[in-house]
């Protein structure tokens, strides 16, 4: 185990807020400088020392802190452990694939999770926050298509109307205002907060009895402003999700059994998107296929909130 391959890269994506704060040097998401960023990417077995891979294989790679913990996506040619690969789906394309990235990775678990604690299609609809950025888009998109009645919450929620719509929302909200009344109306049988709002406690106030709302991101608060009162009286739960699943990394497990329980975890995710067929959601999300020299306009872009949807590097470009 821990043995390593050269991949050649053909697609990373760029769309992660992550890693546009990476690469313009923002402390507090990497463990020193320098370093390269790109926290997912897709391409080719060039080499391999590993019976897992050989030569030619189409691998996505997502999570085990690369681009933040040792060397990430952002160049031609890079070295991993050959136990953070996975195949690449059957029916995407490399550039599909990076469409998904880390984000789409991280919306499947996120309802994957929310069904483990079981939610299921019904009246009552499934709010999304921060419906915009790549996590939400893809979450929107993926609820749509397993039936769920889904709506959406961004702050750009008037300019982006038509796009959520065609992701598969039901209805497209603004952001949900701060409301900090303990029980309210129990308005939503789950809720996906994907970027960390700030009005995820009106949220929690909201949720039905015995509803989960499975939260991934803090790039629009740090804290939560929650009373208990859902929690004891409704039995709502509130499930933090880490799409990362890192193994064999400084900090975090490095045992056989832990790799394999989180490899067969990501295996699952990735078949399940792959099943799901979203040819024409990804198609929706694409914004753009760039060159790598494009990366320093496009962060930022993407640190202003003009970028929705996904935004995919093509290293040979």
């Amino acid at each position: 185990m821990g043995r390593l391959l050269a991949l050649q890269y053909c697609f990373f994506l760029l769309r992660n807020y992550k890693d546009a704060m990476i690469f313009q040097g923002q402390h507090g998401v990497v463990r020193r400088f320098p370093l390269v960023p790109g926290i997912d990417c897709a391409g080719l077995v060039a080499s391999s020392t590993s019976e897992l891979w050989q030569r030619g294989d189409a691998v996505v790679l997502t999570g085990n802190k690369i681009g933040q913990h040792s060397d990430g996506g952002y160049s031609e040619q890079c070295r991993v452990q050959a136990e953070w690969l996975a195949p690449k789906p059957e029916s995407l394309t490399l550039e599909e694939s990076m469409i998904i990235g880390t984000a789409g990775f991280t919306a499947m678990q996120m309802v994957l999770e929310l069904q483990d604690a079981g939610l299921q299609p019904g009246p009552a609809p499934v709010l999304v926050l921060g419906a915009a950025g790549g996590a939400g888009s893809m979450a929107v998109a993926i609820l749509a298509q397993l039936g769920y009645k889904v709506v959406a919450s961004s702050r750009r929620a008037e300019s982006l109307s038509s796009y959520f719509q065609e992701l598969g929302a039901f209805d497209v909200i603004g952001a949900l205002e701060r409301n900090p009344k303990p029980l309210q109306d129990q308005r939503w049988s789950a809720v996906l907060d994907c970027a960390g709002s700030p009005s995820l406690g009106t949220a929690l106030a909201q949720l039905q009895y015995q509803g989960a709302c499975a939260c991934i991101g803090v790039a629009g608060a740090q804290h939560v402003e929650a009373s208990l009162y859902p929690f004891v009286l409704r039995g709502i739960r509130l499930i933090g999700v880490d799409a990362t699943l890192p193994w064999n990394v400084p900090g975090y497990p490095g045992d056989v059994a832990t790799w394999r329980r989180d490899r067969e975890k990501r295996l699952e995710i990735w078949r399940r998107l792959d099943e799901l067929k979203l040819h024409q959601a990804l198609r929706t999300m694409h914004e753009a296929t760039i060159p790598l020299e494009e990366l320093p306009q496009w962060c930022e872009k993407i640190l202003a909130g003009h970028v929705r949807g996904r935004v995919v590097v093509d290293v040979g470009a």
